[in-house]
């Protein structure tokens, strides 16, 4: 028997999994991968499906993390919050700004929920997970015992972390601590927010500011089915970015603190003329370069073709390969992205 995985990813792909479990306490979930590891099945633990392309459907069990709750403690310098990994993401954001703790704000409209977060240390407009996050508590799954990294273990790079790598299918995120200091400080440094004046602006209104940036540049996944960003921003050398502003030099750029540089993937699609490129039923978004999306029924193998035909052309015109944020996932787990548009 299978279930159809198309209400389970925001790209909308008709794929199907053995059996799709929705767990709502860490008991549930860990029963539902004990059985299915007795089945001999795999299994893949999903947030709410916003960051994934079922490439073929999958051979296993498909958990739903659903793990509620939310606790706050309040300490004379920060505030410290305890978030299920089953809470929205979005949801929980607007939580901390109605309770006056703002520091999130920047992170507003990311997709997915609290527990996908740290795997992608996710970011947007200057500011990553990584700057809130206190700790990350999971479940080992072959002896259901609870472990807590700190934000330090978690090994935390750009759109990187220790569950994409050692603790990826051996554990499962089941929630996350934030501190969110109460000195705040606000990230104008991206977009329309540079244009905010940093004396007076307020938490609401960075929010309110991200929310715009977002709604009219990104699409509705409820109406044209996408997982965000598609490609990671490029992290080149400094060499690299010198030999390239010879030949563009108005080519966005953003100096890291190792001395690398990244670049800005979106501008170097939009200068590929790719803006509305359609392969079979799969478009690159015509404000948003960066977001490929599920226009018409789309397959993941018309995901995968445009991908890999956005990823030559960006290459051939900068000599700079993109690599998919979007994870990838065959019959029986993740599989190696850059490969599959290689």
């Amino acid at each position: 028997m299978s279930h159809s995985l198309k209400p389970w990813n925001t790209f909308g792909i008709e794929q199907s999994a053995h059996n799709i479990v929705c767990a709502e306490t860490e008991q549930q979930l860990l029963e539902a991968w004990q059985s299915a590891n007795a089945l001999r099945q795999p299994v893949l633990i999903l947030g709410e499906g916003s960051n994934v392309l079922f490439l073929e459907s999958y051979n296993g069990t498909v958990i739903a993390n659903r793990i509620k709750g939310i606790q706050v403690t309040e300490k004379t310098e920060a505030w410290l919050l305890h978030v299920g990994a089953g809470e929205n993401w979005h949801q929980f954001v607007e939580y901390t700004l109605r309770h006056n703790m703002p520091g999130l704000e920047n992170l507003a409209m990311i997709p997915g929920c609290v527990g996908s977060s740290p795997i992608q240390n996710i970011g947007a407009y200057g500011v990553e997970l990584q700057r809130v996050c206190d700790y990350v508590d999971c479940l080992e799954l072959a002896t259901g015992k609870r472990q807590r990294l700190t934000a330090e273990e978690c090994r935390f790079g750009y759109r990187d972390s220790i569950f994409k790598h050692q603790y990826q299918d051996r554990f499962a995120i089941v929630a996350v601590g934030f501190c969110l200091p109460k000195r705040w400080q606000p990230v104008l440094s991206y977009g329309d927010l540079a244009r905010l004046n940093p004396v007076t602006v307020t938490p609401q209104q960075v929010f309110d500011a991200v929310c715009h940036m977002r709604t009219t540049k990104l699409p509705d996944p409820k109406i044209n089915g996408n997982a965000g960003s598609f490609f990671k921003n490029p992290v080149v050398t400094a060499e690299k970015l010198h030999s390239l502003l010879a030949r563009f030099p108005n080519v966005p750029h953003y100096p890291q603190a190792d001395g690398s540089v990244k670049l800005a993937a979106g501008w170097l699609i939009d200068q590929c003329q790719l803006k509305g490129a359609i392969i079979g039923g799969a478009a690159v978004h015509l404000h948003q370069a960066l977001v490929l999306i599920n226009v018409s029924n789309a397959t993941s193998k018309d995901v995968v073709q445009l991908a890999r035909h956005v990823r030559q052309k960006v290459g051939k015109k900068f000599n700079v390969w993109l690599e998919p944020e979007v994870r990838f996932i065959g019959q029986t787990g993740e599989v190696d992205g850059v490969e599959i548009v290689a």
